[in-house]
């Protein structure tokens, strides 16, 4: 499984979130930070994309020469490794394999000679865009009103949150059946 959100650039800044929240001082950056954190995570599960784009390393396994990669949208892929059994490892140049872009931005990875390998290594970048600028702005909004939501609920009774973000979001949400493997 490809992994959740790494360092990096997230899609809303922390002065972002603290001048929506109306918070002058400094003092709780730390807290603000994780809630953005929080809120982007929230998005990308409901979304089913990950935000700005990052580098995922994953092993899967083959079938009939074909392996589905988890994150979305794939952006690009980086190296291909081919795994047998045995240990023995298959670096493949760029042509020995393609990428097959589903509509909802999934990538299934098409290997024309798998030989005896039964699982692969792929690198690869996958995200909306190359930087928090480059994503929608209905999408920052929703994160920051996530962060407003969830610092307003810290110390209050769980109240779901609010449908708007749900709307600002929902254009961009891509759901599956099953795993499509």
């Amino acid at each position: 499984m490809a992994a959740g959100l790494l360092p990096g650039d997230a899609p809303v800044s922390l002065n972002e979130a603290r001048g929506w929240l109306r918070l002058g001082s400094t003092i709780d950056d730390a807290v603000v930070a994780g809630l953005v954190r929080a809120a982007t995570n929230i998005c990308e599960a409901f979304i089913g994309h990950w935000l700005v784009i990052r580098e995922v390393e994953e092993v899967l396994s083959l079938r009939a020469g074909q392996a589905r990669l988890s994150a979305r949208p794939v952006a690009a892929i980086d190296a291909v490794v081919l795994l047998t059994a045995a240990g023995d490892a298959t670096v493949l140049d760029a042509g020995a394999y393609r990428l097959r872009h589903g509509r909802d931005g999934s990538g299934q990875l098409v290997i024309e000679r798998p030989g005896d390998a039964e699982r692969v290594r792929v690198s690869y970048r996958a995200g909306i865009a190359e930087n928090p600028n480059g994503i929608p702005e209905a999408i920052r909004q929703g994160i920051v009103r996530m962060v407003q939501h969830l610092h307003d609920a810290r110390d209050a009774a769980p109240v779901a949150p609010p449908a708007a973000i749900a709307a600002l979001w929902q254009p961009w949400r891509r759901m599956t059946l099953g795993s499509g493997q």
